[in-house]
């Protein structure tokens, strides 16, 4: 009989890549992640993973498996879901994630609606980038999250994960003087903190212009690219959300792309009664960001 907790594992492996990040993730050692790797190869009676030095790799029947695994995770969050769903009142604790602007101008407003509503529901937010998302909800310390892509940086789709959309913005470039994308190839530039989505949109939607970003500062805060910006330090770009409270001095210009947000959780629990709960609470406060 194959074991969940290892499969999991396995799972983990596949997205994460190396042992070590699946450790740090899911709270073991890397020493015993090996070792319920090797347990499980013993119990599938197969090769599932190729060492070469300290890397492994997935074997075609490990690939496999995890595709079973994803599925039976699946169902066992379903059930999760019918059982939650016997109850007559909402407990326990439910863990959302956001980027902070969507803290501030979505997730606020949606907290309040909850608390009200379910009183004994125990709210917990977590503000991180969206590309952290996927994994802090396939390794259960979140259950909710707002998840992003760009036009120019797409997110692939995660077997372990459903989501929906939740809105969709305009992106502007941001600069004291507004001249087409193109023209800003000798500019300084402001992006985003290297390895999250805002910095790849930056430097893939410069790239298509003709030239690559000479990126002069980093910061993963709106509200401080832009007065970055308008202190003369450089151009950026800015989703519409971030660009509310722009300074004076800074113009904004719309570009032909888009950032779309959605929301995620994982598979099998989108009909538990906190997720449903919260889904129906974020997508009534995102309905009246406009307002």
């Amino acid at each position: 009989m194959l074991d969940v907790r290892k499969l999991r594992l396995l799972r983990e492996l596949s997205h994460r890549e190396t042992i070590a990040a699946v450790a740090e993730a899911l709270a073991y050692t890397p020493s015993a992640v090996s070792q319920q790797l090797a347990a499980l190869e013993r119990e599938a009676g197969v090769p599932l993973l190729t060492r070469t030095g300290r890397r492994v790799t997935l074997t075609p029947a490990a690939v496999a498996l995890v595709e079973h695994t994803e599925r039976i995770l699946a169902q066992l969050e379903q059930a999760i879901a019918e059982l939650a769903a016997i109850r007559s009142e909402l407990t326990g604790i439910l863990r959302i994630g956001a980027f902070p602007t969507a803290v501030r101008t979505i997730l606020s407003p949606a907290l309040v609606a909850l608390s009200s509503a379910h009183p004994r529901l125990e709210l917990r937010v977590t503000e991180l980038d969206p590309a952290l998302a996927p994994d802090a909800l396939r390794a259960e310390t979140l259950d909710v999250a707002l998840i992003q892509e760009y036009d120019y940086a797409p997110v692939p789709a995660d077997p372990a994960l459903d989501s929906e959309p939740l809105f969709e913005e305009i992106v502007h470039l941001a600069a004291r003087t507004p001249r087409p994308l193109a023209e800003h190839r000798e500019s300084a530039w402001i992006a985003s903190t290297p390895g999250t989505l805002c910095h790849t949109m930056t430097v893939r939607a410069c790239q298509a212009a003709g030239f690559t970003p000479r990126i002069r500062h980093h910061a993963d805060d709106f509200g401080t690219v832009l007065a970055l910006v308008a202190a003369g330090q450089g151009v950026a770009l800015v989703p519409a959300f971030g660009t509310r409270d722009c300074p004076p001095g800074v113009t904004l210009g719309a570009l032909p792309m888009r950032r779309r947000t959605h929301l995620a959780y994982r598979r099998g629990a989108g009909e538990h009664p906190a997720v449903r709960a919260a889904r129906r609470a974020l997508r009534e406060s995102a309905g009246r960001r406009d307002r």
